[in-house]
């Protein structure tokens, strides 16, 4: 499991929106948002290549970076890690207190909607195909 911190998370969104990157075009996407400098730069690099969160080839002139986890992956670990950490695993429990908090807006429970539908059709979907491979040639159970 990789364990990106806040920074390197910036890192990694700005990387895996365009690769490769070097440290300068680094640099020059944070230096008016968080002053990071280029010294910033290559240590988040150089420990999140240890972490073997990204890697680089060399280029003409500089080292061309690229994430070397995908994003889908990374978000599931931290989704997976803070569900457990503050919710003991429990998505259910996070949801039900988003909605007593009142912050989801509208739009976001229709999406949830969709989702759970989704969810729920796929699922059904999956269950028949199971239900199937379950029946012998003649159409009996095995």
């Amino acid at each position: 499991m990789i364990r990106l911190s806040e920074a390197e998370w910036k890192v990694m969104n700005v990387l895996w929106e365009e690769s490769p990157r070097t440290i300068m075009q680094l640099t020059h996407c944070f230096q008016e948002t968080t002053g990071w400098t280029k010294h910033t730069i290559m240590t988040f690099l150089k420990r999140m290549e240890e972490k073997g969160a990204v890697r680089y080839e060399t280029g003409q002139r500089a080292k061309l970076y690229y994430p070397k986890i995908e994003r889908t992956e990374a978000v599931l670990q931290e989704t997976e890690e803070f569900l457990e950490r503050v919710f003991d695993g429990r998505m259910g429990l996070m949801l039900n207190t988003m909605v007593e908090q009142k912050v989801l807006s509208g739009k976001e429970i229709s999406e949830l909607y969709e989702i759970l539908r989704q969810a729920e059709e796929a699922q059904g979907n999956e269950q028949k195909g199971e239900a199937l491979t379950d029946l012998g040639k003649d159409g009996e159970r095995k």
